[in-house]
């Protein structure tokens, strides 16, 4: 079976690579702290450094729905494209069968995307988190077209 990997680039494997660790270990703090967060992105600038990006389609709405704040931090990414080589965008989703997950969309400006899933389950009135096994799959371009 081909990987994503065996057509990209090194420096875009690095890229996507270093966008894995900050997007899940964020989501994994905002659960272990809040039980839940809000949608955001991490991107490689082109300097190669990492940056958190918060976005939000209404600053006056304290609970913005989370599709609306997906579709702002696609906005507020594509906006910045021209100055990034890979972004991933992370969600808190419900899975077809019911499971709660950690989803991370990754796309790097070579062309290679990805989705990652990190289901989980929290025990009831506790804040102890177990997470399930990462899935890959190939992804949806939505930055880089």
């Amino acid at each position: 079976m081909a990987s994503w990997r065996d057509n990209a680039s090194p420096r875009a494997q690095a890229d996507l690579d270093a966008l894995v660790e900050p997007a899940l270990g964020f989501a994994q703090q905002q659960l272990a702290k809040h039980g839940e967060f809000f949608p955001y992105a991490v991107v490689v600038r082109s300097d190669g450094d990492t940056e958190m990006i918060a976005a939000r389609p209404d600053p006056d709405d304290e609970h913005p729905a989370s599709t609306d704040v997906i579709d702002a931090c696609l906005i507020a990414v594509t906006e910045r494209r021209e100055h990034l080589r890979a972004a991933a965008i992370v969600a808190d989703v419900r899975l077809a069968d019911g499971r709660d997950a950690i989803r991370v969309d990754l796309e790097h400006s070579e062309g290679a995307a990805l989705t990652l899933l990190l289901p989980y389950s929290k025990k009831r009135f506790s804040r102890d988190i177990h997470y399930g096994q990462l899935q890959a799959a190939a992804g949806d371009r939505h930055i880089w077209l």
